[in-house]
């Protein structure tokens, strides 16, 4: 592995992915300029792989602060490895590009280095990002999921992004992808909420095998917006374990929680908008679990979903009724 890509994943596509990305997501009372601000703290203390969704609404701040730091000669465009998704409005495979160069047009990029799926679940197409019915339910829509890879495919084909991949698809849903007829290109990846509580061990294996990166998201399980998390969730980094290993290796339990998914060959996004936080969440290269450390962890899984997207339970693609 040559030296520029010793802390990337070779993606099945032979394009490279920080095996480290920033999140970018924030609650809707975080103002939107956080996150631009976030990012160049990122970019400045080493993060390249960044995070981020047409979901999120910040697409403009986050492209933004970007093209700052290339403008300052801090990095090159192609140093920066970008992930948009695409939201649940857009399924229907007319509208798949217009969404993808919709978010281009907000970055001011001329391409995304990886367009994923945001989830599986097809909501209808609007303007509204949760569009509901009168009595406040989520109105759905019925697209095959394969009919919508297919425009991502195209947008592939058409240099809008470099790879494409999955979010929160269980083995099946996978499988639905990878056994369609005609299949031009594999999913690179499936980002999915991964964490000690939560080690999808079964998926990851699933993953390895079919040569499809498992990227981790709510890896530090810190996040608590009401609107999508129960507020009575367990706290991860104040699990004894965790801090144990921590003390020991003299880092802190977000650290470990970070470290424990690189050893596992699982790509991980960190998500915070604090400085100190930021450059400490990226201080994860320079220490090693030892397979104590890591059995004990492993331990740790009971799992726990955070975001179970309970509003969908009754979706026909509602992905976590399978046990992986």
């Amino acid at each position: 592995m040559d030296l520029k890509h010793s802390r990337s994943v070779r993606l099945n596509d032979g394009h490279f992915m920080p095996v480290l990305g920033f999140g970018t997501y924030a609650p809707e009372h975080t103002p939107k300029s956080k996150a631009g601000e976030a990012t160049k703290v990122a970019i400045d203390v080493g993060f390249r792989h960044i995070d981020a969704a047409y979901f999120y609404q910040n697409e403009g701040e986050v492209g933004k602060a970007i093209r700052e730091k290339i403008a300052d000669g801090t990095v090159k465009r192609e140093d920066i490895f970008y992930t948009t998704k695409l939201w649940t409005t857009f399924f229907r495979p007319e509208l798949v590009r217009p969404a993808l160069e919709r978010s281009l047009k907000k970055l001011q990029l001329d391409y995304v280095d990886l367009f994923i799926i945001h989830n599986p679940l097809a909501m209808k197409p609007g303007e509204e990002l949760l569009p509901k019915d009168a009595s406040g339910n989520i109105i759905f829509d019925t697209v095959d999921l394969r009919d919508t890879w297919e425009a991502l495919e195209r947008c592939k084909d058409a240099s809008l992004t470099r790879s494409i991949g999955v979010s929160n698809f269980n083995h099946k849903q996978l499988e639905l992808i990878l056994n369609k007829p005609g299949l031009k290109y594999k999913p690179a990846c499936n980002q999915v909420e991964c964490h000690p509580y939560l080690n999808q061990s079964k998926l990851l294996e699933f993953c390895k095998s079919k040569d499809i990166v498992l990227v981790a998201y709510s890896a530090l399980a810190s996040h608590r917006d009401p609107n999508w998390i129960d507020p009575d969730s367990p706290y991860l980094l104040e699990e004894p374990i965790l801090k144990s290993i921590a003390k020991k290796h003299s880092r802190s339990p977000g650290q470990v929680a970070l470290r424990y998914q690189l050893q596992r060959g699982v790509v991980v996004l960190a998500k915070s908008f604090s400085e100190k936080r930021i450059k400490e969440n990226f201080q994860v290269f320079d220490f090693e679990l030892t397979p104590e450390d890591m059995k004990a962890i492993d331990g740790l899984n009971r799992n726990f979903r955070y975001a179970k997207l309970q509003f969908a339970v009754d979706h026909p693609y509602y992905p976590f009724s399978e046990e992986y």
